[in-house]
């Protein structure tokens, strides 16, 4: 965020040429809403952000471990784990097969939040570049691209592993989203690799949770969404805080 003054103060004046007072907006919201028009790269999360649900929860409950995965998510919440500890913990839990995976994906259709396939289809219009960042499996999230016509290289995600005769055998901690807590890996990682890899002046990085907050830096803006779940740390981290996707929408428009 930026300085006090900008948290406590809407406006300043300037003086124009002729001498009138002119308001100038310091608000942070004005900064970013600047930077979510001009983006030339946006990042959306998955879970309770593109999608209305959290697909690891769902995916506990299908394989019949929701109660124990929720206790785990809950501990790990209140204590010092890390995402990966936290990830591994969860997946340790569940050991979900690849057939487990695949009968999940084929009962569970896709739940896109009200908004988003409007929204990037204008940010496809304007020739932005769009990526899916999360910290859920990729074979989930794969689907979910596709019908937003994002490709496979735009996905940033987990990547689950399976032995020869398709039992769970971990996930692959290569993945810079198997982890999170420096601007080196997760969803910061990614998008400081994004801004190396095609020289984007300004990405954009839109989410739900505390590791999409953890993206800017690198990412030049983040805009939290409460579209579906509204975590208050996150609420009151964020510079622009909105609850539906027509308010980004519409704000593409404001030139």
């Amino acid at each position: 965020m930026g300085p006090d003054i900008h948290r406590n103060t809407s406006s300043l004046t300037l003086k124009s040429f002729n001498g009138v007072p002119k308001p100038v907006s310091t608000k942070p919201e004005a900064r970013i809403k600047k930077i979510w028009r001009c983006a030339d790269a946006v990042c959306f999360d998955v879970d309770s952000t593109v999608c209305v649900d959290e697909a690891i929860d769902e995916l506990a409950k299908f394989v019949g471990k929701g109660e124990e995965v929720a206790a785990c998510t809950n501990r790990a919440m209140n204590g010092n784990m890390s995402f990966r500890q936290a990830l591994k913990m969860r997946l340790d839990i569940m050991k979900p097969s690849l057939s487990e995976l695949r009968n999940y994906a084929a009962a569970h259709p896709i739940k896109l939040t009200p908004g988003i396939a409007d929204l990037i289809s204008a940010l496809q219009r304007r020739k932005v570049e769009v990526y899916l960042v999360s910290g859920g499996f990729r074979a989930l999230i794969l689907p979910v691209a596709k019908s937003l016509n994002i490709p496979a290289s735009h996905v940033y995600a987990n990547e689950l592993l399976f032995d020869i005769d398709g039992n769970y055998a971990g996930f692959d901690h290569n993945e810079l989203t198997s982890d999170s807590g420096s601007k080196e890996i997760g969803k910061a990682g990614v998008c400081g690799l994004l801004k190396k890899l095609h020289s984007y002046q300004k990405l954009v990085m839109v989410g739900d949770g505390a590791t999409d907050a953890e993206a800017c830096p690198p990412a030049d803006a983040f805009i939290g969404f409460g579209g579906n779940q509204v975590r208050e740390n996150v609420r009151q981290r964020a510079e622009w805080y909105v609850y539906d996707f027509e308010t980004l929408t519409s704000e593409l428009q404001n030139i």
